[in-house]
């Protein structure tokens, strides 16, 4: 099973993540909003960071999940590879992501996230579990 994949927006990015549960398609939707940023595979986990989300429904959880994300990107001023959530009760997670410090002369630098969109933001509980959201760019 594919982790993510891109669909075409104007002006913005899109993706669907996948997972056999809701844990691992949240872990890939982090994978794939750091894609969109730079190659993951060039980031080292050096450093971890840990967050909890509390949001009225899942939908918003993903939103909230993702707004974090960017949030730590921004003003810890690094890319992050691996994401380990643990979904609790009443729509909250608690999230660990690890990355390192940005370094352009190290990290391709692709497309800067302006902002997380609920625009079409869906989450379908299925098998697989999937996650569509759009990025503006």
């Amino acid at each position: 099973m594919k982790k993510f994949e891109y669909f075409e927006v104007t002006a913005d990015i899109g993706f669907k993540a996948y997972g056999k549960n809701l844990k691992e398609a949240f872990e890939n939707a982090g994978l794939a909003i750091f894609n969109i940023i730079s190659d993951t595979n060039n980031i080292e986990p050096a450093k971890e960071i840990s967050f909890e989300v509390t949001s009225e429904d899942n939908v918003s959880m993903l939103y909230d999940y993702l707004e974090e994300l960017l949030f730590y990107h921004e003003v810890e001023f690094m890319l992050f590879s691996e994401f380990d959530v643990e979904i609790l009760d009443n729509y909250s997670l608690r999230a660990t992501i690890k990355g390192e410090e940005i370094n352009w002369e190290k990290h391709e630098r692709k497309s800067e996230i302006k902002a997380i969109t609920f625009h079409k933001m869906e989450l379908k509980q299925s098998n697989p579990v999937e996650l569509r959201a759009i990025v503006d760019l």
